[in-house]
């Protein structure tokens, strides 16, 4: 049967894969098992033989592919630049297509409509405080229960959306904020710092009420049309602004691929998108945020794979942390994936809590009690394993606090 949707990797895409085999050693899923078919290169040879008419959509090449983390830290090392995210996102279009399962279309629901839509998430996010202050966790499934316990408190409610706030510098223009699916009510506080970081340099801060759900994690397990459907939306929701920041990794890695899902009017848009910490960590450099003389400490620097491999953004989480007055602790070279991986976590509960015991001991062995990382599910699934003796908390989080001590007060008001 082959392909048959429009979302298929092409045989111009996959022929740029020259079977070198550099991608393996840094593949997660191939260091635990040693299995070709869990590599990169074996993946690409499982979509290759599907289009050439050689295998199916089955049960087989499912397995293949699901078991991908979607890491991309192949893409960061491949010498024919092989577009894995892009390749891997449509396989699972066509597995969504070919391939259904019920789990796989209550998926669809939760991730391509449910995440879209405000009142779901406040609704279930009010459950979710409720279960939390009653310790009840429990009740959950066990493949939900673990990253459950990672989740900070809830308050139950969204704090950011449909709000605008002035700057208290010289003007620099008009900044607007993703306030994603579950940052806003479950991370509000890294939109605090991210707000009040860029009213500080100058920047008018605007959160727009019609913005939707980035679009992710349905893009990710192969849910092609609502993926484009969250990026047409959130292309008129951001348009007029100078600048559009997002402040999880993963947010901001997909929305810089809009050209892909949204065409030119998604690529213009890609164009203005910055993850946080590299607008923050600029500032820092240009002088209009400051640098802390108050040594604070080690920090173990934890890289969310959509910062570092998608986007290949490094240095500036660094530049952070030493501006907070903090000392960045390396806890692994390869960068390899923590486990969380968006859904990964609960569908394959197993390989997942493998990887994140992995990086939880790499964090222990680096001997800081503070831990930085840039992305919510990885911080979850770190502060799950670690316990409550570790603090995790986003490198803007971190600053902002300097920040604050810094200057005695920086107002946070916000206008509705």
């Amino acid at each position: 049967m082959g392909y048959v949707t429009a979302e298929a990797p092409t045989r111009a895409e996959l022929a740029t894969c020259v079977q070198c085999g550099l991608c393996l050693p840094h593949c997660p899923t191939f260091r635990l098992t040693g299995l070709e078919t869990a590599s990169p290169r074996g993946r690409l040879m499982a979509m290759s033989a599907v289009l050439e008419g050689f295998a199916e959509v089955d049960d087989v090449f499912v397995e293949i592919i699901d078991f991908c983390l979607g890491c991309r830290a192949c893409e960061a090392v491949c010498p024919g630049l092989t577009p894995y995210g892009r390749v891997l996102e449509g396989a699972r279009a066509e597995i969504a297509i070919q391939h259904p399962t019920p789990s796989r279309r209550l998926r669809r629901w939760v991730l391509g409509r449910a995440l879209a839509t405000r009142g779901f998430v406040s609704a279930a996010t009010a459950v979710a405080a409720v279960v939390q202050r009653l310790g009840a966790a429990r009740i959950l499934p066990a493949a939900v229960r673990r990253s459950f316990t990672g989740l900070r408190p809830l308050a139950g409610r969204e704090r950011w959306i449909g709000r605008s706030a002035e700057p208290v510098a010289d003007p620099l223009g008009t900044a607007a904020l993703l306030a994603g699916c579950v940052m806003d009510p479950w991370f509000s506080s890294v939109h605090e710092a991210t707000v009040g970081l860029l009213r500080r340099a100058g920047y008018r801060v605007v959160v727009p009420e019609a913005q939707t759900c980035c679009g992710a994690l349905a893009a990710h397990d192969g849910h092609a049309s609502e993926a484009r459907r969250m990026a047409r939306r959130n292309v008129a929701a951001f348009a007029g602004v100078d600048l559009i920041v997002a402040d999880a990794a993963g947010c901001s890695a997909h929305l810089k691929e809009y050209g892909h899902w949204a065409g030119d009017v998604g690529a213009a848009m890609a164009e203005r998108v910055r993850d946080v910490t590299e607008v923050v960590a600029e500032l820092i450099v240009d002088g209009r945020l400051p640098r802390s003389e108050l040594p604070r400490g080690p920090v173990a620097v934890q890289d969310p794979c959509h910062l570092r491999h998608a986007q290949r953004v490094v240095d500036a989480p660094r530049t952070i942390l030493r501006a907070a007055g903090y000392e960045p602790v390396e806890i692994d070279q390869d960068a390899m994936c923590c486990g969380a991986a968006g859904t990964y976590a609960i569908l394959r509960p197993d390989t997942s809590l493998e990887l994140g015991r992995r990086k939880a001991d790499q964090v222990r062995a680096a001997g800081s009690t503070v831990v930085a990382s840039a992305n919510p599910g990885c911080e979850m699934q770190l502060r799950s394993l670690l316990g409550p003796a570790y603090r995790v908390a986003h490198p803007v989080e971190l600053y902002w606090e300097a920040v604050v001590e810094m200057a005695g007060r920086v107002p946070a008001e916000v206008d509705r």
